[in-house]
């Protein structure tokens, strides 16, 4: 499915200084980033996957109270706020091509939504590759899923994620309705990385604008992590499955992010086929811009809250 694409986007003028300050930082410095190239991903990949990397930083354990068991060998980590929260559980699926490691900005991402709506927050430090496929992953997911949500009513559970841990959350829910599960009342996906064959005609034009991604290192995550599976299945990129999703669909993309193309590939589907979606495309902002520290983040920051607070349809 296709629709019409319009030149590639640039800033909004209403774009703030701190967006721009920090577009122009990641443009700098893109020729060194992880996504530049096949061989600049693999290296990434060495220098992510550090068993130090696997711990949430102190701060988050003055702020909130910090537990953490493990699933299936892998660490999962649950925050709750201090004082009485609310009954709403968030499982936040973590970004990182399926081949990094949480990032520090995920955990202050995940800080800030505790602060604002007083929910309980799991984050599951899922299996990756290319040690790790997705049966691996989906299947340690799954069982932190039945672990941490055991008698959580539907309208509490959550599910939300950032680039693969967006799919991933998209998966989840499918699985979970396909087992007859407790449904989620919301998926929220945040630049999700839908489809990791990275072959939609207009990925290459959007390369040149994305100050962070790149097409040729997304490719070869895509490639480790689908393993013997091929990259169109469902389970990999979930843009070749039906949109039909358990619980409220909301999806958050810019449009400077090379992902933006399938985003509005999904957005598309969904309205072909009846399915409703909450759809908030940020002009000039970049990938998983959210979880940065800029008052466009702060502004969706606000949609979040909204979604995570708001009572079952």
């Amino acid at each position: 499915m296709s629709e019409v694409r319009s030149a590639v986007p640039r800033e909004s003028a209403a774009t703030s200084l701190r967006g721009r300050m920090l577009i122009a930082a990641l443009r700098l410095t893109r020729a060194g980033k992880p996504f530049s190239s096949a061989e600049a991903l693999r290296e990434s990949i060495r220098k992510s996957q550090q068993p130090e990397r696997d711990r949430p930083p102190a701060a988050l354990g003055r702020r909130h109270r910090v537990t953490r068991r493990e699933i299936h060998g892998r660490p999962v980590y649950t925050i709750r706020p201090r004082a009485a929260g609310t009954s709403r559980h968030v499982m936040y699926l973590h970004g990182g091509a399926y081949v990094h490691q949480i990032q520090r900005d995920h955990w202050k991402f995940v800080s800030r939504l505790i602060d604002e709506t007083g929910c309980t927050v799991t984050v599951p430090l899922y299996p990756l590759a290319p040690a790790n496929h997705p049966r691996d992953t989906i299947s340690m997911v799954l069982a932190v899923h039945d672990a941490a949500f055991a008698g959580t009513a539907s309208h509490d559970k959550v599910l939300m994620g950032d680039s693969a841990g967006g799919a991933l959350a998209l998966v989840l829910a499918r699985a979970l309705g396909a087992a007859g599960g407790v449904e989620p009342k919301e998926v929220v996906l945040i630049s999700p990385w839908l489809d990791v064959t990275m072959t939609d005609p207009w990925a290459p034009e959007l390369d040149s604008s994305d100050p962070y991604l790149g097409v040729a290192g997304l490719t070869e995550a895509g490639r480790l992590y689908a393993g013997d599976l091929d990259r169109t299945d469902p389970v990999v990129s979930p843009l070749y499955a039906p949109a039909a999703t358990p619980g409220e669909l909301s999806l958050f993309i810019g449009t400077r992010d090379v992902l933006l193309a399938d985003a509005r590939r999904f957005r598309a589907r969904c309205a072909a086929e009846g399915v409703a979606l909450e759809y908030h495309e940020f002009a000039g902002m970049f990938h998983a811009w959210p979880l940065a520290d800029i008052p466009e983040a702060r502004r969706a920051l606000g949609d979040l809250v909204r979604i995570v607070n708001r009572a079952p349809s």
